[in-house]
């Protein structure tokens, strides 16, 4: 099998559940070394008070083929994300990709709230968990990343740049955070690519992670059952598919096309000719633009 990432190492910041372990599994199936970090662990259980842990995703990270390594970090801690980096460095020497898929915040935003009815403290909660630990993360990171050229970050949110300029996102912290995210990887692309890296924000569809199968009460198996209550879930993608797109993006050796752009897992399945698990190539946001938001009856043809 190809393993383009052989030698490569990588750091999946927030990779316990849901698309960061997805990446972080892919990273690994196409050879990496990948750190996964997070504050969910066998030991102790963040306030999600899941069963995943980052223990488990370095393991599945192994199996896959990669070495997966778990350090428990809170990325609010600078004092933590500096020793985080500093055991990356002694360990590799390198980081060539980084993926700040931090979030944390399900728990904490209400459905179309406005921003004076909104619980202050966990809307602030959100922002600090989505939007300053990737600040803290990138300061402490880029510096080892840089060191080689043809470093790559993934700015990880939801919804494209395109789509989130003129759709309302749930909440105005939740809409805040998401744009922040996705600001962070044009910024980025300014500040690296004339230092020989490159930086874009990415977007998963609508995905089929561990708590919205439970959510809607099925399995990966068992996902299509959850159609009579939602049907548009008919264009979703598992955690596999946007970590396919990141291991393409990593493993492009003209990968700097992308510098600074929001892209999104269907997108580049396009270009990159990658599948989900099932064969199939959801294009999420062009179904929910075209489709969903545009009030026709769930239909999936033709969109993946």
């Amino acid at each position: 099998m190809a393993r383009p990432l052989d030698g490569k190492v990588a750091l999946v910041a927030g990779a316990t559940r849901g698309a960061g372990r997805g990446i972080a599994v892919e990273l690994g199936a196409a050879g990496a070394t990948v750190y996964v970090t997070g504050r969910s662990t066998r030991a102790r259980r963040s306030e999600y008070d899941r069963p995943e842990t980052i223990e488990d995703t370095a393991d599945l990270v192994t199996a896959a083929g990669g070495h997966g390594i778990a350090v428990p970090t809170d990325h609010l801690d600078p004092d933590r994300v500096r020793a985080l980096v500093d055991r990356v460095d002694d360990e590799q020497g390198r980081l060539d990709v980084l993926v700040n898929d931090i979030w944390g915040g399900e728990l904490l935003f209400a459905w179309d709230a406005p921003v004076w009815e909104h619980d202050l403290d966990k809307g602030l909660r959100l922002l600090r968990l989505a939007v300053e630990t990737h600040a803290i993360t990138l300061h402490h990171a880029l510096p080892l990343l840089l060191r080689r050229p043809g470093g790559l970050v993934v700015e990880m949110t939801d919804g494209t740049a395109e789509y989130n300029r003129d759709t309302y996102r749930n909440s105005f912290f939740y809409d805040l955070a998401k744009s922040s995210v996705l600001r962070m990887g044009f910024s980025l692309g300014h500040e690296l690519g004339p230092r020989g890296a490159t930086a874009v924000a990415l977007t998963p569809g609508w995905l089929r992670s561990e708590m919205m199968l439970e959510t809607f009460g099925v399995t990966e198996d068992s996902w299509r059952d959850a159609l009579e209550q939602v049907p548009h879930f008919c264009i979703s993608e598992t955690p596999h598919y946007v970590g396919r797109a990141v291991t393409a993006l990593a493993a492009d050796p003209d990968v700097a096309r992308w510098n600074g752009e929001s892209l999104s897992s269907g997108g580049l399945a396009q270009v990159y000719g990658f599948t989900d698990l099932d064969g199939s190539r959801p294009d999420a946001w062009r179904y929910i633009v075209e489709v969903q938001d545009a009030n026709k009856p769930a239909d999936a043809t033709g969109y993946r």
